[in-house]
Formats: structure tokens, sequence, C-alpha cells
């Protein structure tokens, strides 16, 4: 037997059972106070928070009382057991709100008590029956026969029955996958599809079940005043031109009290709307077997309704009685009435229409019945423009010549140009009361039997009424009548009222009491629906309507549903608002359709439908005719329709609350994830495919904050929003006990990013220590080819200080890994002074100085770089190296021809740096950084003696550096710029140059012996940090940011500490600098 059930809190209870169940449970002895926070016994890890495993305290004592269950008690401290589930489950009752987020209020438990319930047939089948047999069915489908013919309309019938039945099929399979709570259709949608698309087509559908309502009471009305009783018109037209106009106001007068009514009605309870429903279902019925019963009485005894023909024209019949032009009197022949209308005098000799005097006046039976064989007369099609004449198609006539259209003649006109999309969009809506059971599904005792049940037993007794109609209306019926809309050539009488037997009032009561209750059907639905949109919270605007009265009823949301209604009821034409209704429809059945192919597609383990007569094909052939209706109905109002709804969806995106609702779109997006990752995991991107996806190593400080902010900002304005970024960072010590930590830095990082707009994922790692962390960080970000290319990091400004947590040594490690894993490294120095995304450059340069081939990185970079607003002023400039032998004017045409073809425009500048002795700073600066490197390792040195000895040897560099400065200079070297030092041209400099420096070597040692003791490999490094460095600056010091290469480490770990100082006496004195370290591999190229 199917259980409907929804889970309610213990702690939510109003009675206060759970706080005396809480202190039940407190053990003797136990001391007062708040109870400490602290891990749970079992692995220390928090259980998620779900419906039915909470406040299970209460429940301890029991659960610890039998011994045959202590294997499980660390579990029993998160988890209930199975008999305290199952318990809780039974005594669950379903609420009237409907989400999850609102069945924890006391309210609702009192709301849930006096919510009437309903079943099947009361709740589902006759709110659908009364919706689906509305206005059309009396009003417009004997004019759908006559205009489209029967073959055309049995097809517009059965196509929109179609649509609708495979729509229906979906949203059973969806509403029996669990509980359906208030909102129906709208909670659909929006748990199968995700809180953008529930929202916009929700949104929708509430806009076309409230235009529903206007149209529904435009029928009632339209009913009133034509067939019932038209001398309450409270706007009488002067002339027949003035007839439309003076109409269209009444209608607005009458539609407009006429809405207020059933406002208050709908005001004072649902339950008067479904003791209502009743009276007006036994109208419909009566109406319905009316009909039958006079289509079955034509075939033996047809009525006598004649209809009078002026040639093939159908006359109206006002103001004349008599359908002759002369009729025979005791004083002989005279004219007719008839005459009057149609000439200048009542004399037989006065002037009249050429048509009139050319043809002859005829009558003809409006309803010849079943077996007259009009039936193949009204088989095909009869379109007709707007103001046409309604002609009857074999009846002789003489075609007049040009002619002047004079209203006051008693034609029966159309009113409108009738074509087949037309009618499409007319119809439609006559077929869209399907939801209006689900719409009240939180009113429902069973809403998971109920709504399949009840609905496609609706769609399927409606469908056959339809289509048999069809069928007998045009097998009884005229044409010319059916074409009449109005029923004007049977004196203003309802065209399926004269066919019904025993009276044509049974219709017209009938037909009247059927659109009054589709619209208090449509107005009690589409509050609700609106209510359970903004109790959902995804539309921020939206949420004041989610109150309503003590009981539930939507109060705020009926007062909006009324004045929306009141601009379709202003429109005040029934064929004008149809096919807008159309549109958000046929939206919203189109989307139920995708929702369940979707679910059923990515068979997701929580699709487990009880309503198993369901296929993804199904659905997507329904989704499929729902899109063909859109635009054969109108393309225009089609589009506007998907305009309104991409509106709605990306303002919830922007704005709305994040809801996570396990919907069918995030399935498809891990499904489509996990396809191109399949796709691309082959091997590595092609060079022009390549781009840097980057992972950015962030630091952290004691309180979790993010050391370096600016990190990110740099990152995203390098990325632009594009490719992969990945924030990472390591904790040091145990994921047992950092867990909360974790947790609490990762939320940091996430909201940094946010502010930071950087579009990407945050990995953070615990482990024993930051250098083992960060490497794995290096190894197994990512997945699978969404891994990171480019390790992005932030020089540690103060590693000479040991107790720094980013010792150099770690650093140089971490350049090591990037190394080793092939990835590009990025070192951004003094990051702190780098802009924010706020900032805009107003100009400036960038710089970047291309020592050695790194893969085209340094060349990449910058180009990136300007993309973004913050460096888009920025002039881009290349520098390069050129050695004594090089040709310096070659290799600018060179680099220039290349960064043509590159399709990069920059500034080309070759520098030529002389090749002269190693100065005495240089070989003082390499002296110090040695005895400092002695010192930190051999001596022992407290903190207090690292910081003095730190001091002092800055003193000394100072000392030495402005002793240098008084030293003769090389002299100065022409400007020019770059092209790379190759492998080859670095071995053949140094051989070149090693037997002449030898002698400048010794020259030097004789002013201080201590250098002759320093390792040459070091002196030489520091010499070219140190002539790269002045370099530099007098280049680029003033520069927005430079880009170096950045020089490999060493592959003797002994000589770490040096390759820090080499580090930073090349980067001395520069505000922004990169320092770039390519990946192994091409990553420009200038093919296309």
């Amino acid at each position: 037997m199917p259980t409907n059930f929804t889970v309610v809190p213990v702690e939510a209870r109003a009675d206060g059972a759970g706080d005396e169940a809480a202190e039940r449970t407190e053990a003797p002895g136990t001391p007062e106070g708040p109870e400490p926070v602290g891990h749970s016994p079992g692995d220390g890890s928090p259980r998620e928070s779900v419906p039915f495993v909470n406040n299970v305290e209460m429940e301890r004592e029991s659960f610890f009382e039998g011994k045959n269950m202590a294997l499980f008690e660390e579990e029993m401290d998160s988890n209930p057991m199975v008999s305290s589930l199952l318990n809780k489950l039974a005594n669950y009752t379903n609420l009237s709100q409907g989400v999850v987020e609102h069945e924890q209020a006391e309210e609702s438990r009192r709301r849930a008590a006096q919510t009437p319930r309903m079943g099947t047939f009361i709740g589902v089948y006759l709110p659908c029956l009364q919706n689906i047999l509305g206005v059309i069915l009396f009003l417009r489908l004997t004019w759908i026969v006559g205009a489209a013919g029967i073959l055309e309309s049995f097809l517009i019938v059965a196509v929109c029955c179609s649509c609708t039945l495979l729509t229906a099929i979906s949203m059973s399979a969806i509403a029996t996958n669990g509980v359906v709570p208030a909102g129906g259709s709208y909670y659909m949608i929006s748990r199968s599809l995700g809180p953008e698309f529930g929202g916009a087509v929700g949104l929708c559908f509430y806009l076309g079940t409230t235009f529903a309502g206007a149209m529904y009471i435009l029928g009632t009305i339209e009913i009133f005043l034509t067939y019932i009783s038209p001398g309450a018109a409270i706007f009488q037209a002067e002339t027949a031109a003035d007839e439309a106009a003076a109409m269209l106001h009444n209608m607005r007068v009458y539609g407009t009290c006429t809405l207020a009514l059933m406002a208050v009605v709908v005001f004072v309870g649902v339950k008067y709307v479904n003791k209502l429903a009743l009276v007006f279902l036994a109208c419909v019925v009566l109406s319905i077997l009316a009909i039958y019963a006079g289509v079955i009485k034509t075939a033996f005894d047809p009525p006598d309704i004649p209809v009078c023909l002026l040639g093939n024209r159908t006359l109206a019949r006002r103001g004349f009685d008599v359908c002759a032009k002369v009729h025979e009197g005791s004083n002989g022949s005279a004219t007719t009435a008839l005459w009057g209308l149609f000439c200048n005098g009542s004399q037989p000799s006065a002037s009249c229409d050429e048509y009139f005097a050319q043809n002859n006046v005829s009558e003809m039976q409006a309803i010849p019945g079943v077996a007259s064989g009009v039936f193949l007369e009204n088989l095909w099609s009869a379109y007709a423009d707007k103001g046409a004449y309604v002609e009857k198609k074999g009846v002789p006539a003489v075609p007049a010549p040009e002619e002047s259209r004079d209203s006051r003649l008693p034609y029966v006109l159309s009113d409108i140009t009738t074509y087949l999309t037309l009618l499409v969009g007319i119809y439609f809506p006559s077929v869209t009361g399907i939801m209006a059971g689900s719409n009240r599904s939180g009113d429902l005792k069973d809403a998971q039997k109920s709504i399949p049940t009840g609905t496609i037993m609706a769609i399927v007794t409606t469908s056959f009424i339809y289509l048999s109609c069809i069928v007998l209306f045009g097998a009884c019926i005229e044409g010319v009548v059916l074409r009449d809309k109005f029923g004007e050539a049977l004196q203003g009488n309802l065209v399926i009222g004269v066919l019904a037997w025993p009276s044509p009032w049974v219709i017209v009561i009938g037909s009247f009491f059927s659109t009054c209750g589709a619209g208090l059907q449509s107005l009690t639905g589409a509050p609700r629906l609106l209510q359970a949109i903004a109790r959902d919270g995804i539309v921020p605007f939206l949420q004041v309507f989610g109150h309503g009265k003590a009981n539930g009823e939507p109060t705020w949301a009926l007062l909006l549903t009324a004045l929306i209604c009141e601009t379709g009821v202003l429109i005040a034409s029934l064929d004008s608002v149809a096919p807008i209704l159309s549109m958000f429809f046929l939206m919203c059945y189109m989307f139920v359709n995708l929702a369940c192919a979707v679910q059923t597609l990515l068979r997701t383990p929580n699709w487990r439908p009880r309503f198993k007569y369901y296929h993804w094909t199904l659905s997507f052939l329904g989704m499929s005719l729902c899109l063909a209706l859109m635009f054969v109905c109108s393309w225009y109002y089609a589009l506007f329709a998907m305009l309104v709804a991409g509106c709605i969806y990306k303002y919830i995106e922007y704005r709305g609350a994040e809801k996570e609702w396990g919907d069918g779109i995030r399935g498809l997006s891990l499904n489509a994830a996990r396809y191109a990752l399949l796709r691309v995991e082959h091997g590595p991107p092609h060079t022009k495919n390549w781009r840097p996806q980057v992972l950015v190593l962030l630091n952290l400080d004691e309180e979790q904050q993010v050391k370096h902010p600016r990190l990110l900002s740099f990152a995203s304005q390098l990325k632009a929003g594009k490719g992969l970024t990945i924030v990472g960072s390591v904790l040091e010590g145990t994921y047992l006990d950092k867990h909360a930590e974790a947790q609490r830095a990762e939320e940091n990082i996430r909201s940094l990013m946010g502010v930071e707009r950087t579009k990407g994922f945050c990995q953070l790692v615990v482990s024993s220590n930051l250098r083992d962390g960060t490497s794995h960080l290096i190894q197994s970000a990512g997945l699978g080819a969404m891994k990171h290319n480019t390790v992005l990091m932030a020089w540690p400004g103060s590693w000479k200080q040991e107790d720094n947590p980013f010792s150099w040594k770690n650093f140089v490690d971490t350049v090591r890994d990037a190394t080793a894993a092939q990835q590009a490294l990025l070192v951004a120095k003094n990051v702190d002074l780098f802009p924010q995304n706020q900032e805009r450059l107003g100009g400036g340069n960038i710089d970047v100085w291309w020592v050695v081939h790194d893969g085209g990185m340094l060349m990449l970079l910058p180009f990136l770089l300007r993309q973004h607003k913050v460096w888009r002023k920025c002039r881009m400039r290349i520098f390069t190296v050129a050695q004594e032998a090089d040709n310096s004017i070659q290799m600018k045409r060179d680099l220039q021809t290349f960064l043509y073809h590159l399709r990069i425009s920059a500034e080309v500048e070759v520098v030529e740096m002389v090749e002269n002795d190693i100065s005495a700073f240089t070989y003082e600066k390499t002296l110090v950084m040695e005895q400092r490197s002695q010192m930190l390792k051999q001596m022992q040195l407290s903190k207090t003696e690292r910081e003095r000895e730190a001091q002092l040897i800055h003193d000394r560099n100072t000392a030495s550096h402005a002793a240098a400065a008084t030293k003769a200079q090389a002299p100065p070297t022409p400007d020019k710029v770059q092209m790379t030092w190759t492998r080859e041209k670095l071995i053949a400099e140094r051989c070149k140059n090693r037997d002449a420096s030898v002698s400048g070597f010794k020259d030097l040692f004789s002013l201080k012996p201590e250098w002759g003791h320093l390792d040459q490999s070091n002196v030489r490094r520091m010499h070219t940090a140190v002539k790269l460095n002045d370099v530099v600056l007098t280049k680029s010091q003033d520069a927005q940011l430079v880009l170096l290469n950045m020089p490999g480490p060493p592959r003797n770990r002994h000589g770490d500490e040096n390759y820090m100082e080499f580090l930073e006496v090349l980067t001395e004195g520069l505000n922004r600098v990169l320092l770039v370290r390519g990946g192994g591999r091409e990553v420009i190229t200038i093919y296309s």
C-alpha cells in the first residue's frame, strides 16, 4: 500500500515534547550547564543533518539499555536505530507547505491539521475536467470545425491531446518519484531541473494559469452578454460598426466585477470552491449529455431552424423576420423588411443593392441531421480573411462588380482572418487544464496516487469528448452555421445550443457555469503556485507572497493574481488572450517532458517512480511536440515567452538563493563533464589549444585567513574567467584534528574567490608538513585532463628567517616539484603591490626580459593579461640580451618578424651585455652569501643570534655596494633587443672567456685573499644576477610589471640557500616582478 509521509523534526514540535524527552535522557549526576562542544565519540566527523536523523540525544538512554548492540554504540551516537527511524516515519504527516525548509515551522503542523484533504476524484479528476471542458468547447469548437473542416480539426485536437497525454505520462512519473507537496508542477520541474529552470518555468506557468483565469472570465461574460441577457449591456452601440467596441467595454466592466466576486469566493476558502465544483461539473455533464442527445435526435427528427441566404451569402437575422424579398398578402404582393435593408425605399421600383437585385433569397436548415450527408461538405477547410462573407459552397450566385461594404447590410462576416496555425493557438488552451490537480497537490491525501490516475483519466475522457464532438458537429450542422461564430444567422443563439436537446438553455446555462468553475479553479491554483515559489526563496522580491492566513491560504499571492488577471480581463478579447496562454502552458509542458527524459536517461539512483508506464522516448516526443506547437501557434509569441523565461532564469542565477535539490540538470552536468573528461584524456592538448590551467598556492595565517589576497586577483586577471583555476592551500597537522579548521579555511578561501571573482575550484590539503602537502597538491590536484599545467605562488618575502612556516627550503622544493611534473611556474614577487580587479592602470609598460627560451610563456602571459580591464591600456615591451658576437640589428629584425607571425603587438629592444671582468662587489656579495650559509648550517645559532648575524650581513652588504659604486664601471652599452641564449651558445661563451678571466681573478684576489677560496660557480651566478639586475633596473624600473626568466634550482641540494640569494639579487629594486619558468613544452605557435 503506498505511503504518503513527511518527516517532522522532533525539535520542531510545538508542544515541547522534544524538550521533555531531552530532559528525561539526562543521566543522573550530569553536571549542569551547557554541554561542551567537541567531536563525536565516533570517528570525529560531524554527520550530515538529515530530517529523520536528528535529536537522537533524547533516545540515547534506550540505545544503551541493551547489550546486544554494543558493537554499534559509537554509530548510535549520530545515527538512530532502525526501530526509532521507522517509528518516526509512521507518525509522519504530509504538510501543505511542501518544501523541506518549511516543514520545521511550528505553524505547519497546525496548518496541516486544518487543511481539507481530498481524494483523486474531487481533488484531481474534477478540477482537470472543469478546466479542460471549459470555454473553448462551448464557444469556439463549432467555429473551429467550420473553418478548418473535419479532417484538419480532428488533426488539431488529436495533436493537442497527444501533447497533453505525453506530458501527463511524464508528469505521472515525476509525481510518483517521491512526495509531491504544494506547488505541483512547479515543485516537479524545480526539483528535477534545478531552481533556475524551476523558477523560470514556474513563473511562466503561474502567468499562464493567471491569464487562463482571465480567459475563463471573458468566456463567462461573453456567454452572459451575447446569449443570456443581451439587454444587460451598459454600453450600447449606435451603429453596427460600433458594436465590437461597445462589446469590449461591456466585457471589461462585467469582467472586473466577476473577477472581484470570484476572488472573494477563493479568499473564503478552498473547501467552498470544491463544494461549488460539484455543482458546476454537474452542469457540464448535463450539457455534454444534451449535446449527444441532440445529435441522436437529429437522426430521425431534425430541428426546424432555417437560415436565410442571399445568393450564397449568409444573412444575419437582425432587422427582418421573413426570409424573402416580397410576400403575398390580401392586397397583393408587398416588399418585406429585408427589402428595406438592401433598398433605399419600400417601393418595388426603389434602387437596390446590385448583388441583392441579381440574386435570390433562399432558406436552408441550419441542422439537417446526421443522415443528411452534410458530413462530406464539411470535410474540408474553408478559411477566410477578415471581413469576408460567410458563403455556402455549391449554391449558384451572380457575382457583383466592385462594391462598397456597407456595415448596415445584414451579412454574416468573418471577424478575424482564419488559418490553421491561428486555430491551433486558439484551441490549445482548452486542453491546458491537465495540471489543475497537481497545482493543488498540497491538499491531496495521496498526491502520488491521485495525480497520475486523475489526470490521465481526465485527459482520456475529454479527448474522447472533443474528438467525437468534432465528427458529430461536422455531420449535423451546416457549414455556414459552423463558421458563424456568434450565431448571428440563428437570431443570436449559441450554435451548439440549437443542436442540444431538450432545450438550448441547457447548453447556455451549463457553459456559463462551466466557465465560472474553470475560472475559480484557476484563481485557486495560481496563488498556491506563486506561494510555493515564494517560500522556496529562489526569487528574493517574491518572498512577501509566501505569507498567508492562519489556515495557510495564500492571501497576498491571491491579491497579486487578481491584479494580473485584471490585465487579461482588460484585453477583453478571448481570441487575443488564448494564444498567449498557449505559449506559457506549452513551455511548461515542454520542460516537464524534458525533466522526465533527463532523469530517465541519467538513471540516477533516486529515480524510482511508482508509475511504470513511461519511457524517455515518449518524453522526448512530447517535448518536441510542445516546441513545435509553440512555433506553429505564433513564432513571435514563442520567442517572447522564451525571452521572459530566459530573463527570469538569469535573474535567479544571478540574485537567487543557492539551492541544492539534487536536480537533473546538475546530474546532466556531471555526465557531460565525465564525457568531456574522457574525450580529452587521450593526450596533452595541441599547442594551439594550450592555455594556462593554474594551480594557485595560497598561504594561510593562524586564523586561517589568506595572507596574499592579491594573488587571487592576479590569477583572475590572468585567466579572465577562462580555463581551469584550482586554488590550493596546505594546513599542517592531521586531518582528524584539523578537519574543522580545514573547513573554515576552505570557506574563507571560497569567500575570497567570490570577492575576487575567481571562477574555479578550491582544494585544501591537511598534511603532516607543508612540504609534503604542497607536493601532494602539485601531483594530484585536478581530475583527468582537467589538471593544472601552471603553478602560481607568491615569493616568500621573509625567507631569510628560519622560523618562517614557508621557508626557502619549501620554496625551492616546490620549484623542483613543478619542474619534475613538467609544469610551468609563476612566482609573483611583491605580490601585495599588484593591482586589484577594481583598479585600472592608465598606461605604462609590461616588460618582458627574454633570456632563455621557455616555450613562449613569457610572450603569452602579457598577451593574456592585456585581455583584462586592469592591464588593457598597458603596452608590451620585449627585451632580449645579446652577446658581443651577436648581430644586434639582425636579432631585432628576426624578433620583430617572429612577433609579427605570432600576431603579438610589442616593442622590441635588444640589450647588448658586454662581457667584462667580475667586479669586486660581486665577489663581496658572494663571500657574504657563503659565509652566511656556513654560519646558518654549521653554527646552531639561537633566534636572537641569527637576527644579529642577519643584521651584520646586511650592514656589510650595504658597505660593499657603496664601495663598488665608486669604481669605474663598464662603458655604456648600445640598446637593442633579444634573441634567446641557447645552450650551445652559452657553452661556447664560457669556453671563450675562461682563459681571459683567469688573470683578472688573480688581480682581484690580491685585494682580499679570502675571495680565492670562493666557489667559482657561485661567483659566476652572482655575476650574472648583478649584471642582469643592473640592466633591468636601467630599462624597466618604472614598468607596471616585469616578467623575467626564472633560473632553475641547483642540482646540488646543498646550494639551495644560495639559489634564493641569486633570485633576490636578480629582482632587487623592482616593484612588481613575475618570475616565469616554462614547463618544458611549446605553448605558442605561429601556425594557424
